[in-house]
This record gives C-alpha cells, structure tokens and sequence, in this order.
C-alpha cells in the first residue's frame, strides 16, 4: 500500500489531502539530518515566502489582527489562541504545500485547517494548554505564588528580593518548555498530511527534533539573531521573518519525516 505523500496536492484544493505516490516514503520519527540543514530550512522558507510575498504578508497581518483580537477577551481569548492555533497551523501547512507543488498560495489556507483534520488539531490545542500548566507548575513552586506572579509583571523590586531563584526557576521554566515546543512543532502537518491522532503526532512530532538536535541548534541562533534584526524597523521585518519560519517548519517537516 502507497504511503500518504506531502510532495504531491491533487488540484482539487486543499480539502483533498496529499496525495498518494511512491515516490517518497514516510519515516516514522524521521530521519537525522547534518547541522547545516537548520540555516536550509530558513534559505528555502525564504525562497518560498518570495513566490508569493504579498499574499505571505496578508496571511500574518490577518493572523495578528485574529490573534490580537482574541487577546482582548478576558481569560477566554487566551484559551482560544491556545486551542486554535494548531488550527490556522494545519491550514498554513497546506497552503505551503499547494504552494510548494507549483499551486497558488491563497489567504484562504489560512483557514483550510477549519475544513480538513479540525477535531485532531483543536485536541492539539487543548493538549498544549495542558502541557503548559505542567510546565508552569514547577516554576510556582519554586518561587511562590506571589513571588510567581511579581516576576511575570517584570516587578523590579520582586527580581531583587527574590534573588537567584528568579534565575532557577526560569531556566527550569525553559528545560520543561523545550520538549513541549519539540512536540508541537510538527504535530499539526502530521495531522493534515498522514491524518494522525494527536497523541501520536505530538510523539512523532518530539521524536523527529529530537533525532535533529544539532539542525534544530543553528536554526535557533538564526532565528534569534534574525528576530533581533527584524524588531529593529518598528517590528516591520516580522511581515518577513514569520512567513519565513511558517514555511521553514513545512521545509523541514519535508526533508526530516520523507525520504525519496
């Protein structure tokens, strides 16, 4: 039986799911790749965010305005993000992948995730709330409740009483919250391209980082210092750098779970 395949979309649209072809092979848990495929994942995000620039552009204005929108509705809007995102997620990996096959990218595929895998990638969502109260939950027991909630708001003086374990915290607050990132990084185009329940894919998902470390370090470092690069212009160069990343995790969910 032919494996599912992200390198081929019938043109049908982006409710038709990728198609079937022998060409490549699904790896479960993906492959290893050299340390230089982290800044490739970044060069070929950034070939294919040129094709289609303008349309790139609108997908992450739009996502902000919904996002920024969501942020204004007490304890609710933030639940929603959390539990959408791996939603809007699904839909951009489809729209790079139409794009990616010589399709036409459309501000449509934003929401092509509400029409294909919506139940599994909304688990998605509600699994990653979970995953991060288990993060937080350490860090509040390291540094109080009150403590917890002064160093959140950035109180000077709480940072001072506290002392190192602001530090402590924190860099345990980061340790837990590297594996939940690995597992969701992938999660979503695991689901819209080889349909998997979200359990599985969040397995795979950590598996396939977790076998690219070395990658995923340099793509890190040129993410940082590209960041640090596009908040200089009033913040303009994220029109740039987050269609880029979107498209990057696509690229590298390509190369790290199929082989040809």
């Amino acid at each position: 039986m032919s494996e599912p395949n992200p390198h081929s979309m019938p043109a049908a649209g982006v409710d038709a799911g990728p198609g079937v072809t022998d060409e490549h092979a699904f790896v479960p848990g993906g492959r290893a790749l050299e340390a230089g495929r982290g800044w490739a994942w970044i060069a070929q995000g950034f070939e294919m965010f040129k094709r289609k620039a303008g349309i790139w552009i609108l997908i992450t204005i739009l996502l902000g305005v919904i996002f920024i929108g969501l942020s204004l509705i007490p304890v609710v809007g933030a639940l929603a993000t959390w539990v959408l995102s791996p939603v809007f997620a699904g839909g951009i990996m489809l729209g790079c992948h139409a794009l990616a096959q010589q399709g036409d990218l459309e501000v449509g595929h934003l929401f092509a995730g509400f029409r294909k895998c919506t139940g599994d990638l909304v688990v998605i969502g509600l699994l990653s709330i979970v995953a991060w109260i288990i993060v937080i939950i350490p860090v509040i027991l390291a540094l109080g409740v009150g403590a917890f909630f002064a160093t959140a708001q950035g109180d000077p003086q709480a940072l001072a009483a506290i002392g190192p374990g602001v530090a402590i915290a924190w860099l345990l607050a980061i340790g837990l919250a590297v594996p939940v990132y690995m597992a969701l990084w992938f999660a979503p185009a695991l689901v819209v391209f080889r349909e998997m329940r979200p359990i599985e894919a969040l397995k795979q998902s950590f598996r396939g980082c977790l076998h690219n470390i070395v990658p995923f370090l340099v793509y890190g470092v040129v993410v940082l210092v590209l960041s640090i690069v596009a908040v200089i212009p009033l913040g303009l160069g994220l029109l740039v750098l987050l269609p880029v990343i979107m498209a990057s995790v696509y690229v590298a969910f390509c190369e790290i779970f199929f082989h040809a």
